[in-house]
């Protein structure tokens, strides 16, 4: 990640697993102390992000988005891009256990890397990894509505009726290799109900989706039931 710990206990702590104090040669110094002080300088520096990012959104939509970003999977992702957790210290119970790919463990060893790095060089350097690590999420959020998660709100709605489900195509890719512009169609039952455009495939499926809510949601498109077939 581009940085080297001037106090290298500090990375030593923040990979070892309080497990490990239960061991005959064990140690006091885990890293549940820098996994508390990691969460704070993680949700500070995401939520300045996202108040920067998006200057007209709430405060209920901001804190959803936040809670998106650090909760347990995502973050336990990030450790694994890291590679943190093959160099974990753990017990050999917790290895046997598998605690080496444990989503709660790797997630808490992320925190804890992050509070490690706050210490070790401060605020600014501990932002620079979390926003590169961060950098594809936040860029496909290039509109409000990509916060608010369009696709499952669409797939509710549409299950609540039948069991069938919404599918997406990209039709069009414009425009030069750094500013793309990407147009997607969402189809339910094999009719296009609903298209949009992004920055990226993703951006563009989450506004067809958006589109198509509009439309049911205004009475323009009625999602109706199945025809039930005769025995």
């Amino acid at each position: 990640m581009g940085h080297i710990f001037q106090d290298e206990t500090l990375l030593t702590q923040a990979l070892t697993h309080p497990s490990l104090s239960s061991e005959p040669s064990g140690t006091n110094q885990n890293n549940q102390r820098l996994e508390f002080l990691g969460d704070a300088v993680l949700q500070l520096i995401l939520s300045e992000e996202l108040f920067k990012k998006f200057p007209n959104v709430g405060e209920g939509l901001l804190t959803k988005t936040r809670a998106e970003l650090v909760n347990r999977d995502s973050l336990a992702g990030q450790c694994r891009l890291l590679k943190l957790g093959d160099l974990l210290l753990l017990s050999k119970g917790e290895e046997q256990n598998g605690g080496r790919t444990r989503p709660s463990i790797l997630a808490d060893a992320y925190e804890a890397f992050i509070g490690a790095v706050f210490l070790d060089a401060g605020y600014t350097a501990a932002r620079e990894i979390v926003l590169q690590q961060f950098a594809d999420r936040l860029e496909i959020m290039d509109s409000p509505t990509a916060l608010r998660n369009p696709k499952g709100e669409l797939q509710e709605l549409l299950q609540a009726i039948s069991p069938d489900h919404p599918s997406y195509e990209l039709l069009t890719v414009v425009g030069p290799d750094h500013d793309r512009e990407f147009e997607a169609a969402v189809y339910y039952r094999g009719e296009e109900v609903g298209r949009g455009r992004g920055k990226s495939k993703k951006a563009a499926e989450s506004q067809a989706a958006e589109n198509a809510l509009e439309r049911y949601r205004g009475g323009e498109l009625i999602a109706k039931p199945p025809v039930p077939v005769n025995p």
